[in-house]
């Protein structure tokens, strides 16, 4: 049986940067348009940090699917798993998922992936929170857009 097609995506700076404070550590609105655009319409995972961080709650047209091993009730619009392959699992009927983050769930489901979508800012930024080495197993397939802030970078998942 086929599974659905795994992408993470993720926004990082030049330094690793993916957050800072339980949030994202830059602003870039081409950047969050075009993450809108890729992911409506497809389940997304995240952990819970990254659920706590989305300040409206669910985000649209997306079915939230949040990972986390201590909280089994979510707020209305989130469906709770308690691991990364029970979200898998939940998902297994789905065309494609998307991994938004944030790093332990990367860490732990990017080896797992298709490929990966990452925005890389060109500027470190400060921050607490780190996008793990994933490049060691993906090949560089395409740059999709670049401006003068960052570069939308396509990632395929090396032969295993």
């Amino acid at each position: 049986m086929s599974r659905p097609v795994m992408k993470a995506i993720v926004g990082m700076a030049s330094n690793r940067v993916i957050g800072k404070d339980g949030d994202l550590a830059w602003r870039l609105p081409e950047d969050l348009k075009w993450f809108k655009r890729v992911t409506i319409g497809h389940p997304i995972i995240m952990g819970r940090k990254t659920m706590d961080s989305l300040p409206n709650g669910p985000l649209p047209k997306r079915r939230n699917v949040v990972i986390s091993r201590s909280v089994s009730q979510g707020p209305e619009g989130f469906e709770m798993v308690g691991s990364c392959e029970e979200a898998i699992e939940l998902l297994k009927d789905e065309e494609a998922i998307f991994v938004i983050g944030g790093a332990q769930i990367y860490a732990e489901m990017i080896p797992q992936c298709d490929e990966v979508l990452l925005s890389y800012v060109f500027h470190p930024y400060e921050g607490d929170t780190f996008l793990p080495q994933f490049e060691g197993g993906f090949e560089l397939v395409e740059v999709l857009h670049r401006d003068e802030d960052f570069e939308l970078r396509r990632y395929r998942a090396s032969a295993r």
